[in-house]
């Protein structure tokens, strides 16, 4: 948990360093419109992807398979579409990247492994 709140701080302060390196280079209007213009894309993103993570969900439970990749795909747009609709330019990034079909592919294997590492220290319980 104390990771969590370091990164948090760590994550805030960078924040801030970038909206001050903007306003200098581009202005604090273009700055603050910018903000606003990717919270909106953020927005319309998240929509989108997370329309067809459920059409995804949906075909995967009725082929009768197990929906465990679009699970995992609906919490990559989850998060993404958070850390999108935040102010800052690094969390949307970081969001966009979690948006994006293609790099979640990328970002799959390391949220399973995190997973099971909580399955293992008993931090997290999966009940059949």
């Amino acid at each position: 948990m104390r990771q969590w709140v370091l990164l948090f701080i760590f994550l805030s302060a960078l924040e801030i360093g970038v909206f001050m390196l903007a306003g200098k280079w581009m202005g604090i209007l273009p700055t603050v419109l910018l903000i606003i213009v990717t919270g909106m894309v953020g927005v319309y993103l998240t929509k989108k992807q997370g329309v067809n993570v459920l059409y995804q969900l949906q075909s995967q439970i009725q082929n009768h398979q197990p929906p465990g990749i679009a699970m995992l795909d609906g919490v990559c747009v989850l998060i993404g579409g958070i850390l999108l609709i935040c102010p800052g330019f690094i969390t949307d990034i970081l969001g966009l990247l979690l948006l994006i079909p293609f790099t979640r592919k990328f970002i799959r294997p390391s949220m399973i492994k995190m997973i099971k590492n909580w399955v293992n220290r008993k931090q997290l319980y999966i009940y059949r």
